[in-house]
């Protein structure tokens, strides 16, 4: 099986993607990167890769150097005969620039699948883009996996003490969290927030009834935890027991871990697309390895995927 196929990392993903070639059965490809003291870089194979399947994994979250480098790596296996690239993208950056909110901004997200596809990939593999209309701003095919096939077995076990409701942190994760709610069979509570600008929220009200309730928030990503830890205070004051959090991408900047630390949140669980920057007691990291490398196998046995995986 493992014939023809090898995979490599950026160093924004390595860890996962040495665990995703473990689980797949091979080892982790050799790529070297020279660095220039004025901050250039170039990566390069350290193996061949004509005529292979190559799949480069990457999440490409700030600084913009690890979108670059991944551009670089497709190029580079591009350059070097590559029979097909696939960019395995546990966390898709920019992904919230997915429309012109107001004018004259640029759409982030389009931009970067253009780049991606200049640069000569073939597929996409990707998982919880903050917006799914962005598989459509891409000419190749692209795999959008979700944390809901992890989280429901961790959420399954909760479920069992009948005393769940599902929530969203905003408007914007109705949907998902309604997903959730319908596969749990469980009510559903929402959070309204409205923004002064990124990153603010200026105020925050609840629709629904979680007096007495095990309060579980869904969202794709958690960057500042501003939405998030508000959120959990605000539910806890209208009388909610507990809150825990499920959110796929740990972005975690600026004042996160403060905030999760000094909230009411009594867990947050997140998955290892990104890896996380210090160590909480508060938060709970569920691996993905297992699931991208059973799709790389299907995939390259040309099996179907949609077993692999529960749509939220």
């Amino acid at each position: 099986m493992s014939i023809g196929v090898k995979i490599f990392a950026g160093r924004a993903s390595k860890d996962l993607a040495g665990r995703i070639a473990n689980s797949y059965g091979i080892p982790l490809g050799d790529v070297k990167v020279l660095d220039f003291s004025d901050g250039e870089f170039q990566p390069s194979y350290e193996e061949t890769v004509r005529g292979q399947d190559v799949f480069i994994v990457q999440s490409t979250m700030p600084p913009s150097d690890n979108l670059f480098e991944l551009l670089l790596l497709i190029d580079a296996a591009k350059r070097a005969s590559a029979r097909k690239i696939i960019a395995v993208i546990p966390y898709f950056g920019l992904a919230r620039q997915d429309r012109k909110d107001k004018p004259r901004v640029a759409i982030g997200a389009k931009l970067v699948a253009n780049m991606l596809m200049a640069a000569g990939v073939d597929r996409v593999i990707t998982m919880d883009l903050h917006a799914e209309q962005i598989q459509g701003f891409f000419e190749v095919p692209v795999d959008h996996l979700y944390a809901s096939t992890i989280f429901y077995k961790e959420l399954h076990e909760l479920n069992k003490t009948g005393n769940l409701i599902m929530a969203a942190p905003d408007a914007g994760g109705a949907k998902r969290a309604n997903s959730y709610a319908k596969v749990l069979n469980i009510g559903l509570a929402l959070c309204h927030k409205n923004r002064k600008k990124a990153n603010e929220i200026s105020e925050m009200t609840v629709i629904g009834d979680v007096a007495g309730k095990d309060v579980i928030l869904v969202d794709d990503m958690c960057d500042t935890a501003g939405t998030l830890t508000t959120a959990a205070d605000l539910f806890m004051e209208k009388g909610a027991k507990s809150v825990r959090a499920f959110c796929t991408h740990a972005i975690l900047s600026g004042p996160a871990y403060e905030r999760i630390e000094n909230s009411k949140i009594t867990e947050l669980i997140v998955t290892d697309t990104i890896p996380l920057n210090r160590h909480s007691d508060k938060i709970r990291v569920l691996p993905v390895d297992d699931l991208f490398a059973d799709v790389i196998k299907s995939l390259v046995t040309n099996k179907s995927i949609s077993d692999l995986f529960v749509i939220s």
